[in-house]
């Protein structure tokens, strides 16, 4: 078969990391045709329209829906290929969106901008660096249509990119809850913070740096009221998942606290021991001028399994860190 049949009803939902950390998707519920450049440190991102818009956060549910099969799929030994064939009433059920006509319609625009949409960046995944330009997904196919126009069957090719992330498992789970956040930028704050935050305590962060982060073209005044209005609705209702989101207006900073209930693999689950004293002076050496433990907080939030030898994989993970950011 040269297809990965997305099958699995409970797998936990998983993103890339890349655009978690880096504003690729449009905020907007408007068809958004401006071009986006994003500089930080040094990676550069800049991402092209087609006519029809860029993608947009609740685009990427599609991608997310297909990595997190993926992965599950991969920790049960079964082969898998950047072709991905699934049911479009699983993807609209697990995503928490309709299943009437409008919903299918809207997952047939959301397919369409992502493979009209097109990125260039310096953005290294699974250790390939993407010197060319290309787009989220190489294709999609409706396989099978009702006789009243529904799409019953999807085949999404994803690119390069994205399957590299995959294989290289540079991914994060994500709350349940993801998908019931309605508006595009708190759903990428959560991004933001899960990236960030992961298992700590709390992250700060300055308005204007999480603006950036965030991909926002609005003013700082607008960005800090609507902001202000997601602290302010969160300590009200407790509605964001995982993270508890507070704006600190005499710093412009905005603070994620953690919940101490993510609905994620924790650190005691996944059973990864200890490292030997040896190992961060090695570490050290790799990561030369670098927080060694850090690294070591990424390394544990990032993981998804327990490695057989936690000291060699944590090497290996300061090793791929420090090739991809240099001396900080």
């Amino acid at each position: 078969m040269d297809f990965f049949v997305c099958d699995i009803f409970d797998a936990a939902p998983k993103a890339d990391i890349g655009p978690m950390e880096h504003p690729v998707f449009s905020l907007s519920s408007r068809p958004d045709t401006n071009i986006r450049r994003y500089e930080h440190g040094n990676v550069v991102i800049e991402v092209k329209p087609s006519v029809d818009g860029l993608a947009t956060v609740h685009d990427r549910d599609i991608l997310i829906y297909c990595i997190s099969q993926l992965i599950h799929g991969m920790n049960d030994g079964r082969e898998t290929s950047r072709i991905v064939r699934f049911k479009a009433y699983d993807l609209l059920t697990a995503t928490n969106r309709t299943t009437n006509g409008q919903g299918y319609a809207g997952l047939k625009a959301a397919l369409e901008r992502l493979r009209g949409t097109t990125i260039s960046t310096n953005i290294t995944t699974g250790g390939v660096e993407q010197l060319d330009i290309f787009g989220l997904i190489n294709r999609a196919t409706i396989v099978r249509q009702t006789r009243d126009g529904r799409m019953q069957e999807v085949e999404v090719e994803l690119s390069d990119w994205v399957f590299n992330a995959i294989r290289a498992r540079e991914v994060l789970t994500l709350s349940r809850e993801y998908f019931r956040l309605r508006k595009p930028i708190e759903r990428r704050i959560y991004e933001l913070a899960r990236k960030h935050c992961g298992r700590q305590k709390s992250w700060r962060i300055s308005l204007d740096v999480l603006q950036k982060k965030c991909g926002s073209s609005s003013e700082l005044r607008e960005f800090r009221r609507v902001i202000a209005g997601i602290s302010q609705e969160d300590e009200t209702h407790d509605h964001m998942p995982d993270y508890a989101v507070r704006f600190d207006e005499e710093k412009d900073q905005v603070l994620f606290i953690s919940k101490g209930r993510l609905d994620v693999v924790d650190e005691a689950d996944l059973n990864i021991p200890p490292l030997d004293e040896e190992t961060y002076d090695l570490a050290r050496a790799l990561a030369p001028g670098w927080d060694i433990h850090y690294i070591e907080r990424e390394w544990r939030s990032w993981a998804t399994e327990t490695p057989k030898s936690a000291d060699a994989a944590f090497l290996g993970f300061c090793r791929k860190w420090f090739e991809k950011r240099g001396r900080p």
